[in-house]
């Protein structure tokens, strides 16, 4: 098996794994706030292992490294809270949809903070994402949402997406270092960020609840950051961005099959909007036509 299909293979689990955490959460009827502790706690003891047997943990850390890497970890609990709080209001399919936007939030975040130029094309799918999220907010939600809670849902998704971009700039910052070193300082931060405010004072005694928080951490984040980073190393940034989208056409599916959640016409519409301006933006699609040659 050569490298690249070994990182097809690496990006696909990856995106599928994460395409059902809406699903996860929604089911274990966890509070958000100890889920995500458990999840960072699980998460760090599972990436502290991996870090460990790839001999990543020789070097020495830099105080550089942990200031960034803990602006980078309050930015991914942002993410994480936010996401996961949205599910419940805006659905699954919609929300992970609308976070879809986040190649838009690095575009300019890139140009505000590094000078990127940004193209002509850019703007033209960033103005076609837009439209999508305008529509899917002025849509009529379903009877199991109300108006507000909808438009707070949609909010909330649009902030997981920004805060998801200003980890992935920080990591940007942070080139040179393994990412498995990265994510695993990240959920450190997230640890000892979220320590207070959740409940440790009354644990669970049920194996499920137990059962819950170590599939968030180990498999929903451990799992995912070694094969999504492995499959970064091995893929062209092409690959990496066409396989991305497996995640929310999962997420659609299992939101369809599970909750029987069904989005309307004008939902379907600005989705489909979103994804498609997602996809141009991620694989290079422009806006030229080729001329026909004049006889």
């Amino acid at each position: 098996m050569t490298d690249k299909t070994r990182g097809m293979l690496e990006m696909t689990a990856a995106m599928v794994i994460s395409g059902t955490i809406g699903w996860f959460v929604v089911r274990s009827g966890q509070p958000v706030i100890d889920l995500l502790f458990w999840r960072c706690a699980f998460g760090a003891a599972t990436l502290l292992a991996v870090c460990a047997a790839l001999g990543m943990l020789r070097g020495k850390l830099s105080l550089r490294l942990l200031g960034w890497a803990a602006l980078g970890g309050i930015a991914i609990v942002l993410n994480w809270l936010l996401i996961f709080a949205s599910f419940s209001r805006a659905s699954i399919a919609i929300a992970t949809t609308v976070y879809n936007t986040q190649p838009f939030m690095m575009v300019a975040l890139g140009a505000l903070l590094f000078s990127e130029r940004v193209s002509a094309t850019q703007l033209g799918w960033l103005g076609i994402a837009f439209a999508g999220v305008l529509l899917i907010v002025q849509a009529k939600p379903g009877a199991s949402y109300t108006g507000a809670g909808y438009v707070a849902g949609v909010l909330m998704a649009l902030g997981a997406a920004f805060f998801y971009a200003v980890a992935a700039m920080i990591t940007k910052k942070l080139s040179g270092t393994p990412p498995h070193m990265i994510a695993l300082a990240q959920v450190c931060v997230g640890v000892v960020m979220i320590a207070p405010f959740a409940n440790l004072s009354t644990l669970p005694t049920d194996a499920r609840a137990w059962g819950s928080f170590a599939v968030m951490g180990v498999i929903y984040t451990g799992l995912v950051f070694v094969l999504l980073y492995g499959a970064i190393q091995k893929l062209p940034t092409h690959a990496v961005g066409a396989l991305s989208f497996v995640y929310p056409i999962v997420a659609i599916g299992v939101d369809m099959v599970a909750f029987d959640h069904r989005l309307q016409a004008v939902q379907l519409a600005g989705a489909a909007a979103i994804l498609v301006a997602a996809a141009g933006l991620n694989l290079g699609w422009s806006f030229k036509f080729a001329s026909t040659p004049r006889s």
